[in-house]
């Protein structure tokens, strides 16, 4: 396995003194440099008389080659190491998100409406119309960002505690990108029915519910029990921000080879909570066929060890009845999606799919096969990762997901919002610009929420004119 590259994920803060001779500040950076680390920045903190205080801020590729730069910096002739600090640890103490008040509290009287008596004539007026709460509250504009913690990132079950930074950075996303407040709610539960139960009885504060790193099959038993009964949107970003950020990466990868999405066959290895939401929805955009792989081997309809959604995909895919495992999925596909566990694709598989084969390979950090073992056979590869080009993130999607639903007042969310998302992603490369670097747009492209939000809002107040959503309206 390759090893990966310095990431800012990774960058520590080195604190030095340095003798102000000629050379010092070379002979450190040159230290630096040997050890591997990528110096992002060089700021000068003190000057005492013949000694210079600086910080230098180094990317690095995990937490061990942090400790070895460090130990080698402080081996360096007139170099002394005061302080090494860890940028992401620093940047999340005390929490990453706060309350703050949209109106000003100077006087008796903005207390008086703000609080108590005033804030008495809103309560009755909502508890005389309940509806007014989208009005007269945050409800409008809030969404609940809620987790028990169990399929945190790649790193598992973790518990609803080590969920929290994750479910904060989410909701700096959400606020950053699409202007919505959103709360990270970790809940201690024990089974499918609390959880289910948490989410009811928090419902009436917000409106919409985002789930997250909840593990499978749990996860698509508490979104289906949640969508019969709330009268707002839920939506499991794992699964349909993964899936609709997919589909708008084939639906221009097939712009790219000329091929059209009816007629491409789809490899997904993996059948959890992503590579599930991805097989759906490319069965709802039309694709020709679909080859869905557990760690069994292409799924059966018959397995007994399958829950309902991925029964399913086993029903609704594999029109040649294949059997066996990803090397024999892949012969003569077009596409292989990859949402599973690193470095289980073998390059020699690779050149069995057809011409110009597509590859996603987004197991993070570390995929499924590294883009630089890919055979020259595979023209188009995407990642999970920032340092590649076509970087599949979820970010690209929730946000301005979310402003669309908030914004239409929707009570649920359907395959027509999902599709029509990722065709809206997809249109923003313009046939122009779309090469095989670039088959979607960056993750800070700023065009991209409000397109997205505009999209899921038509598609709410069309629904009932039942248009067809196909991928042809590109």
């Amino acid at each position: 396995m390759l090893s990966l590259q310095p990431t800012a994920g990774y960058a520590i803060r080195l604190r030095c003194e340095i003798q102000n001779l000629p050379g010092g500040l070379g002979r450190l950076t040159s230290a630096i440099g040997r050890a591997g680390g990528d110096i992002d920045a060089v700021d000068l903190v003190e000057h005492q008389g013949r000694v210079l205080v600086r910080d230098l801020t180094v990317k690095c590729r995990d937490e061990a080659h942090g400790q070895d730069i460090a130990r080698r910096v402080r081996r360096v002739r007139g170099i002394e190491l005061i302080e090494v600090s860890d940028r992401t640890f620093d940047l999340h103490r005390g929490g990453k998100i706060e309350i703050a008040c949209r109106l000003p509290m100077k006087s008796r009287d903005d207390l008086a409406m703000a609080y108590t008596p005033g804030v008495g004539r809103i309560s009755r007026a909502i508890a005389a119309e309940p509806d007014r709460a989208w009005q007269l509250t945050i409800k409008a504009n809030s969404v609940a960002v809620l987790t028990d913690g169990s399929a945190v990132l790649g790193l598992g079950n973790v518990g609803p505690e080590a969920a929290m930074p994750v479910m904060e950075g989410k909701a700096m996303l959400f606020k950053e990108f699409a202007g919505i407040d959103a709360y990270p709610i970790c809940a201690r539960v024990n089974s499918d029915e609390e959880l289910i139960e948490v989410a009811r009885a928090i419902s009436p504060g917000f409106g919409g519910i985002n789930l997250e790193d909840i593990a499978a099959p749990r996860c698509f038993e508490v979104e289906e029990v949640l969508r019969r009964q709330l009268d707002i949107p839920v939506f499991h970003d794992d699964q349909h921000g993964t899936a609709v950020v997919v589909t708008a990466a084939l639906f221009n990868a097939a712009r790219l080879t000329g091929r059209r999405v009816e007629g491409m066959t789809a490899t997904v290895v993996g059948v959890g909570a992503a590579g599930s939401a991805c097989a759906r929805l490319l069965l709802e955009a039309g694709i020709g066929d679909l080859i869905a792989v557990d760690r069994n081997g292409i799924i059966d309809a018959d397995d007994p060890d399958l829950c309902g959604v991925q029964r399913e995909i086993a029903l609704n895919s594999n029109r040649d009845h294949r059997r066996g495992g990803v090397r024999e999925a892949l012969i003569g596909s077009d596409v292989l999606i990859g949402v599973s566990r690193p470095g289980i694709i073998e390059p020699a598989w690779l050149t069995t799919m057809a011409k110009d084969a597509i590859v996603f390979a987004l197991a993070n950090p570390v995929p499924e096969i590294m883009p630089e073992a890919m055979p020259p056979t595979v023209r188009i590869v995407a990642t999970g990762r920032s340092d590649y080009p076509n970087q599949i993130n979820n970010v690209l999607v929730f946000p301005g997901f979310f402003r669309g639903l908030l914004d239409a007042r929707a009570g649920t969310v359907d395959s027509r919002m999902k599709l029509t998302a990722a065709m809206a992603l997809a249109g923003l490369v313009a046939e122009g610009e779309l090469t095989e670097d670039y088959i979607l747009p960056s993750v800070l492209d700023r065009r991209v929420a409000p397109a997205i939000a505009n999209a899921v809002t038509a598609a709410v107040r069309d629904q009932a004119a039942e248009k067809p959503i196909t991928p042809a309206a590109l």
